[in-house]
């Protein structure tokens, strides 16, 4: 009994703490291991990026992906057109600090 007890305990605890040891994207700006590109998407700064990392850039691109779709569609625009106008804005409003690529390589602003 006291046994199926700690396992509640400690599936419980698991349960909660999962999701927080997940990176997510300021986080990962922060310790430099994403930027903003002039395309609108995040990418890896560093070859070779962690599962984590590359898992957390196919996640926020499929959804900024989709976000531009809607726009364009909205406006009747190409979505490249719309993902470089966001990602102009997303390179220019970067905190100091953080990796952006415009084109000619990854720098920190």
């Amino acid at each position: 009994m006291k046994t199926r007890k700690h396992s509640w305990i400690v599936a419980l605890v698991l349960a909660i703490a999962l999701p927080a040891l997940a990176l997510d994207l300021d986080e990962a700006r922060a310790k430099g291991a994403v930027g903003e590109r002039s395309d609108g998407y995040v990418a890896a700064v560093k070859e070779n990026p962690s599962d984590e990392v590359k898992k957390l850039v196919d996640e926020v691109n499929a959804k900024r992906r989709a976000h531009y779709t809607e726009i364009a569609g909205r406006n009747g625009a190409p979505v490249e057109a719309v993902a470089a106008l966001a990602g102009q804005k997303l390179i220019t409003n970067a905190p100091a600090g953080q990796f952006v690529h415009d084109g000619s390589g990854w720098k920190k602003k």
